[in-house]
């Protein structure tokens, strides 16, 4: 017999019909068809580039779903762009500008601003999802049995230490030690907690949601035993910025670098060969969980969304191996979604933001037809949700993001805001050195043209809303109202 796929709305409409006719609350399989299941999977350091290397990853969701060409963090640093990612609120709204510290950084700063107690988790906990996190989960989480509130499965990496193997968990309340053995390679473990979630889930007729935070392709870049010598020989890409020559137009803490020797390219590469490798691990996890979904039988209903909490330097503008910057490798990342309705094999160039996905999650979660429960929601998120580009039916969008950040580098680069447009960027540091890039002529910011061209007064206008924008004012600003 052909099986038959209802649309979601549908599926929805079928539900609360059969309440109506029985008066019956609806099972647990109606109940699993009603709402769309969201996996969201997010790498670790990794640039929009280094999707070359994950051919399943591409396959199953790029091909098969959407992929944003223009998806970017506000914040190029671990813990400010998941606070982003489990709020919707940009960093000047979290309050977590760094990784560390006692006041702004690390889940200290984040846990103390209150922002545990209503986010992604607790909003899709209170709407019938059961939820789960695999993974890292902020800078700073180490060595303790809390687990913050919303979460029903909780696999929590300690981090620091940043390690692939012989490493703890906070699973479930009770510290684990993972050793040194092939099957306790960290981003396999993960895949295998995911999957067993997802069955569970299925299994209890209840949506899920599954957070997964593997460490790849962060360092120490310990690839699978399996993986080893994989890209022997990989070389760093070498855009028109990597080592660049002349550095003349970039601010002073640009202009102290010197070029790369033949060593730190050399150093570079090496690190790249290890990048790609421990990429090996993570594509062959995303390819697990899709493959479970398929067995289970819930692939159809199911989101999945691939990205990445930052980018990274590899050597471009003289920058070895940092990040935080607001430079085009720092804060563009890969983003790859294949769910219900979504087109296949289609390219967005619609600006995305890391402020997107809690608003995104709550959208499919939450409709008309399918209401949550909305009261102990305390504040409105900065962004705005991605379905209607998701479903090909966004008629506005923004035009204009904020990029923004505090004393990076221990301090060696200002803070600073910016904006970036289709087209342009142009970025305001503490103490007044600016910068202004034509992106359209100019993608690899090579050719710093402040002060000899100036940003429109429009642009410097909503810069100035932007850095202070909250909520619904957040998304006036980007539209340019």
């Amino acid at each position: 017999m052909k099986k038959i796929v209802l649309p979601l709305a549908s599926v929805a409409l079928v539900v609360l019909l059969s309440l109506g006719i029985s008066g019956s609350m609806p099972t647990g399989a109606q109940a699993l068809a009603a709402k769309p299941n969201i996996v969201f999977i997010i790498a670790d350091d990794m640039r929009k580039d280094d999707l070359t290397y994950m051919p399943h990853t591409r396959f199953l969701l790029a091909e098969k779903g959407m992929s944003f060409e223009n998806a970017f963090v506000s914040n190029g640093l671990c813990c400010p762009a998941r606070a982003t990612i489990m709020r919707g609120q940009y960093a000047h709204n979290t309050g977590v500008w760094l990784n560390g510290g006692p006041d702004e950084g690390g889940w200290h700063a984040y846990r103390s601003n209150g922002n545990e107690q209503d986010n992604v988790a607790t909003r899709l906990d209170a709407a019938g999802y059961r939820t789960g996190l695999f993974g890292k989960y902020l800078n700073g989480y180490s060595n303790t049995t809390v687990i913050p509130p919303g979460w029903d499965r909780w696999f929590a990496t300690f981090h620091p230490p940043w390690e692939y193997f012989d490493y703890d968990v906070n699973d479930d309340g009770t510290i684990r030690h993972f050793g040194t053995r092939a099957s306790d390679y960290q981003t396999d473990v993960l895949k295998r907690e995911t999957r067993t979630f997802i069955g569970a889930s299925v299994r209890q007729g209840k949506p899920f949601f599954a957070y997964v935070a593997p460490l790849a392709p962060h360092g120490p870049f310990i690839s699978a035993p399996r993986d080893r010598h994989t890209y022997d020989g990989l070389k760093a890409p070498r855009p028109l910025s990597f080592n660049e020559e002349d550095i003349s137009d970039k601010p002073p803490w640009i202009r102290q670098l010197p070029r790369l020797s033949e060593a730190e390219e050399a150093r570079i590469d090496d690190e790249q060969e290890k990048r790609a490798e421990t990429l090996q691990a993570l594509d062959d996890l995303v390819a697990g969980v899709v493959g479970k979904l398929r067995d289970k039988d819930v692939m159809d209903n199911t989101y999945v969304f691939f990205t990445s909490d930052n980018g990274v330097h590899r050597g471009e503008h003289r920058i070895p191996g940092d990040k935080g910057r607001p430079y085009e490798e720092d804060v563009r990342v890969p983003l790859l979604v294949h769910g219900p309705g979504v087109a296949v094999d289609h390219k967005a160039h619609n600006l995305a933001l890391n402020t997107d996905y809690l608003p995104t999650f709550t959208d499919l979660a939450c409709t008309s037809s399918i209401p949550c429960n909305t009261q102990n929601w305390t504040y409105v998120p900065d962004g705005r949700s991605l379905r209607p580009v998701l479903q090909g039916n966004a008629t506005t969008w923004r035009s204009t993001i904020l990029l923004e950040a505090h004393r990076m580098n221990a301090g060696s680069t200002p803070s600073y805001y910016g904006v970036r447009t289709s087209d342009k960027k142009y970025l305001e540091y503490e103490g007044g050195k600016r910068e202004l890039y034509f992106l359209g002529h100019d993608p690899y910011e090579l050719k710093n043209k402040y002060p000899a061209a100036k940003p429109s007064a429009r642009l410097v206008f909503r810069l100035q809303a932007l850095r202070t924008c909250a909520g619904v004012g957040c998304r006036a600003a980007e539209n340019g109202q």
